[in-house]
């Protein structure tokens, strides 16, 4: 882990709102353990990187981010909207990295990748949300970019996908895929543990 960055995605308010759809069960354990991983790379003087997606209220750079199936819906995680705003119970550090995305990878059209290599990191631990979007997404554009990725499964979430379709499974699915050739899967206590 001597060259690892932990990459902190979307840990936005669209996922911890009641009233949102995008609401991710369970929010807060999820957001504990994301800290937890926080604190104990700062303590090791490890990199955290926190990326949030944001996009112009007119839509202009979304591309096809809501209109992927041909149907327009409406734009989201709009910049300056409270939605799009960091979690309040998120911890920040001082010296912590702040990158915006517009796409669901967190190297596509950011800074991250030259930000990376000027770190002399190989390896990304992600955590975050949702699971089964940006952090799965980034998990295999950087394995493409011969990065080494460890996603700490217990520190992402997602909204359930309808009732037979659960955040549980979605994980579980997720991991399963990105462990069979992407990935190395961890929990939080163990890897923070082998940090120490």
């Amino acid at each position: 882990m001597a060259d690892t960055a932990l990459l902190v995605i979307d840990v936005q308010n669209v996922y911890a709102l009641p009233e949102s759809p995008l609401c991710v069960p369970e929010f807060d354990e999820s957001l504990k353990r994301i800290n937890a991983l926080i604190e104990g790379f700062r303590a090791v003087g490890k990199p955290v990187i926190y990326v949030r997606h944001v996009h112009r209220a007119d839509g202009r750079d979304a591309g096809r981010m809501f209109d992927f199936s041909g149907a327009a819906e409406p734009v989201g995680f709009v910049e300056g909207s409270a939605e799009a705003e960091y979690v309040p119970g998120l911890k920040i550090v001082p010296d912590g990295l702040h990158i915006t995305k517009r796409r669901y990878s967190c190297f596509e059209g950011t800074e991250l990748e030259a930000i990376l290599r000027s770190l002399a990191v190989n390896t990304v631990a992600i955590c975050g949300y949702m699971t089964n979007f940006c952090c799965e997404t980034t998990a295999r554009a950087a394995h493409d970019k011969d990065y080494f990725v460890d996603f700490i499964a217990d520190a992402t979430g997602a909204p359930d996908l309808g009732e037979g379709y659960r955040q549980s499974a979605i994980i579980q699915a997720v991991c399963t895929t990105l462990g069979a050739g992407f990935a190395r899967i961890c929990e939080t206590e163990t890897y923070l543990q082998a940090m120490r």
